[in-house]
């Protein structure tokens, strides 16, 4: 079998108690059927894995389905259909998703392409935008992607290039955008351009920009060393938009989209503690299943150990992230235990992988195996939203705070 559609082995990590809403364990229950009875067979039927991406006409079916069932539209505000869950909701629903192993996680909310992409734009769009922007995305009609990442502005996100020029009723857009996630599938982009008119300036604006506009291209075929080929580059080469594509306040680009940063740094965290739970659980299985001197390898001390450790950081990890969630969900501003959340979340996941691999011996090693490819991915989290040095800067200058500001 592929690496993310095997199915999920009968020894289970331990699970807390739900912590949650009755609401939000309903939905849970709801996904666990969607995904066991749809989205596993549909994987299987179409060779669908973790090297093996859907083609844009398979992820519409997706998208629609879950539309219809009442997943893909969560995260919108209530006014436009979404569930209205509080940020621990959230991170549950979230987790179990990743945890279930599907290749089709990243689709169920549309959180590449979707619903969550847009859902904090809605209070900036214009009616018009709203019509031809919004609604299509949260309909499932239409996919956008987030485009802020250049070839010289990473972290330093602040460092862009990319420029838009106004001409009259229009403003030319020019420059590339690198790794932008969901890119191959778009539809749309939200740019972040630099409209500043002196170079020593720094000045972003956002703007809804059409992927059939002349001058928009996307370059895609490459590969992250997940083996995922989901990201792309986005040159503009004079691409003209019209003045109405303009997203809120000229000069309010970043702070538009980085406004919910804190929230949304924190709810990267269970995608990566799903993920680590397939690799414990994986681990698990084969350490009962495994015979090596005559008797399972699960009975050795040190194997033993390996998956004492995976399980209790696991654990560790997971309370931290319910206690940000539920501080957040407090109105607390959390901005640091939020990049604490990020940064220990991330490493530790990648740590769990990394023993899962070590239980898995031989067999974790070659490619196909699902601890090797969970291996590849959740190290990439070190680095994906925010590499764990910038965590530890956002940490570091809130604990210090206006003395290092």
């Amino acid at each position: 079998m592929d690496a993310m559609t095997t199915p999920i082995p009968a020894l289970r990590a331990p699970m807390p108690p739900f912590e949650g809403s009755d609401a939000a364990r309903d939905f849970i229950a709801r996904l666990d059927t969607f995904i066991r009875d749809e989205l596993h067979p549909l994987a299987q039927q179409h060779g669908i894995d973790s090297e093996n991406g859907a083609p844009r006409a398979l992820l519409e079916q997706v998208w629609k389905r879950s539309r219809d069932l009442g997943f893909y539209g969560m995260t919108l505000p209530k006014a436009l259909g979404g569930a209205g869950f509080s940020v621990v909701d959230h991170a549950l629903v979230k987790e179990f998703i990743y945890a279930s192993g599907s290749p089709f996680a990243p689709h169920v909310l549309g959180e590449l392409t979707g619903p969550p992409r847009v859902g904090a734009l809605a209070r900036q769009a214009t009616p018009d935008q709203m019509e031809r922007f919004i609604l299509p995305v949260a309909r499932a009609e239409k996919a956008i992607c987030f485009a802020i990442t250049e070839p010289e502005a990473g972290s330093d996100a602040g460092a862009l290039q990319t420029r838009a020029v106004r001409d009259g009723d229009e403003f030319v857009l020019d420059g590339t955008k690198r790794f932008i996630s969901g890119s191959p599938f778009c539809d749309f982009a939200v740019i972040i351009c630099s409209t500043s008119d002196d170079p020593a300036l720094r000045e972003t604006t956002a703007f809804f920009v059409e992927r059939d506009r002349p001058g928009f291209r996307v370059e895609a075929g490459y590969k992250t060393m997940a083996g995922q080929s989901h990201t792309g580059n986005i040159v503009l080469t004079g691409c003209r938009i019209p003045a109405a594509n303009q997203i809120g306040e000229r000069g309010r680009g970043l702070a538009l989209a980085l406004g919910r940063i804190t929230v949304n740094r924190l709810l990267h965290c269970p995608a990566m503690l799903g993920l680590a739970r397939l690799a414990l659980e994986d681990s698990l299985a084969h350490a009962a299943r495994r015979r090596q001197f005559g008797q399972p390898i699960g009975a050795f001390q040190a194997v033993q150990h390996l998956l004492a450790d995976m399980a209790t950081e696991l654990a560790a990890a997971r309370a931290l992230m319910l206690g940000v969630a539920r501080s957040l969900d407090a109105g607390t501003d959390a901005r640091a235990e939020a990049s604490m959340a990020k940064l220990f979340c991330s490493e530790t996941a990648f740590r769990i992988a990394d023993r899962a691999v070590q239980v898995h011996g031989g067999e974790g090693i070659v490619q196909g195996s699902r601890v090797e490819f969970l291996f590849r991915l959740l190290r990439m989290y070190r680095v994906l939203t925010g590499t764990s040095e910038i965590q530890r800067n956002t940490i570091a200058r809130e604990l210090l705070g206006p003395a290092v500001r």
